[in-house]
């Protein structure tokens, strides 16, 4: 038996990974994150599985329910949002996993901020503009933030910024980065990214409150900030130069 946690992705069911499917589609037991993980996903599962929305149960009640299946020898899918690995109380659950000598593995998946790139059809790596990608989150009632990763501490770098759970804190997010990235850098809110409710504001530090404010948006949002979410005067990349170089590929006159 063994427990498998899957990455979703980020809300369109056909954006979970061949192997995420497959594993939800052989699982005689599926933990899901009701709020986060669309039902058309959860539908892939044998019909006689047995489904439980892990958004209204603590963690204590999620690892009985892994137990039970363990005793039982039918192995779990517990699928999660975007990717597990960002975010996503993970870690904890292994850790109960490994007291209990029960195992599992991790299949990943599709995380918001590559879907929110690929909705603005951005990169967000550009050469001489931004080859960092920092991905964060601000500090909340039920999360503080190590000491040293503050917005206002990561700012001088420049990198591309993707916030996470931060929507409703965006007043402090602007006020922490305008002083580094300036009131018209590029910052972009993707709503619900891939679902179909979807919203994509993009605007600039300055702007970016009154327009997601406008729009009611106060959850399941993400922040990008960076001068690469708008750039075109950037030089090409040498992978693909003439005059470069490299072991499949020799220079060209």
């Amino acid at each position: 038996m063994s427990v498998h946690f899957i990455g979703a992705g980020p809300g369109a069911a056909d954006l979970i990974t061949v192997r995420g499917r497959d594993l939800i589609r052989q699982c005689p037991v599926v933990i899901y994150a009701g709020s986060l993980v669309p039902r058309a996903i959860i539908d892939e599962a044998p019909k006689d599985a047995k489904v439980i929305d892990s958004s209204a149960l603590t963690l204590d009640e999620i690892i009985d329910e892994m137990a039970t299946a363990n005793r039982q020898g039918k192995d779990v899918a517990r699928v999660h949002s975007g990717d597990p690995s960002l975010y996503g109380a993970m870690a904890e659950q292994m850790r109960a996993l490994d007291a209990l000598g029960i195992d599992y593995d991790v299949t990943p998946g599709v995380p918001a901020y590559a879907a929110a790139a690929a909705a603005l059809k951005r990169e967000l790596t550009l050469p001489g503009v931004s080859q960092t990608v920092i991905l964060t989150r601000t500090a909340v009632r039920a999360s503080s933030m190590p000491e040293g990763e503050a917005l206002k501490q990561l700012a001088p770098s420049g990198a591309t910024l993707a916030v996470h759970l931060s929507i409703n804190n965006l007043a402090k997010v602007v006020a922490d980065l305008i002083p580094d990235y300036g009131a018209d850098c590029p910052c972009v809110v993707a709503y619900r990214v891939s679902w179909p409710d979807e919203k994509i504001i993009a605007a600039t530090l300055g702007t970016i409150r009154d327009r997601v404010k406008a729009e009611g948006i106060t959850r399941t949002a993400l922040i990008l900030v960076g001068p690469a979410l708008s750039a075109t005067d950037f030089a090409a990349s040498k992978l693909y130069d003439p005059a470069h170089s490299h072991i499949l590929r020799q220079k060209r006159a």
